[in-house]
C-alpha cells in the first residue's frame, strides 16, 4: 500500500538563520517538507533545527509572497 504525503512549509523567524551545505536558511526563505501528517512534518523540522523555526503552513495556507528567496530546501519522503 502505497502512503500519500503531503507538502508542509515551515518559516524561520528574524532571528533564526542557518546555514545547511551553503545555503541561507532564514527569514526569507521557507522550508519544503513532504510528509504523511503535519506532526511528522514538524518532527523532521524539530530534527534538522531544533527549536529555531517560526511557523508550519501547508499548502492552502502557504503564502510565498511573503518570502522572497522561496522555496530555499525540501526535505521529508521523496
Amino acid at each position: 500500500m502505497m502512503t500519500s504525503h503531503i507538502k508542509f512549509y515551515f518559516t524561520f523567524g528574524q532571528n533564526h538563520t542557518h546555514r545547511c551545505n551553503g545555503v541561507t536558511l532564514d527569514c526569507d526563505g521557507v522550508i519544503e517538507i513532504k510528509a504523511e501528517n503535519g506532526e511528522q512534518a514538524r518532527q523532521i523540522m524539530f530534527d534538522t533545527f531544533g527549536r529555531k523555526w517560526a511557523f508550519q503552513y501547508t499548502e492552502e495556507t502557504m503564502e510565498m509572497d511573503y518570502f522572497p528567496r522561496g522555496v530555499v530546501l525540501k526535505l521529508g519522503s521523496k
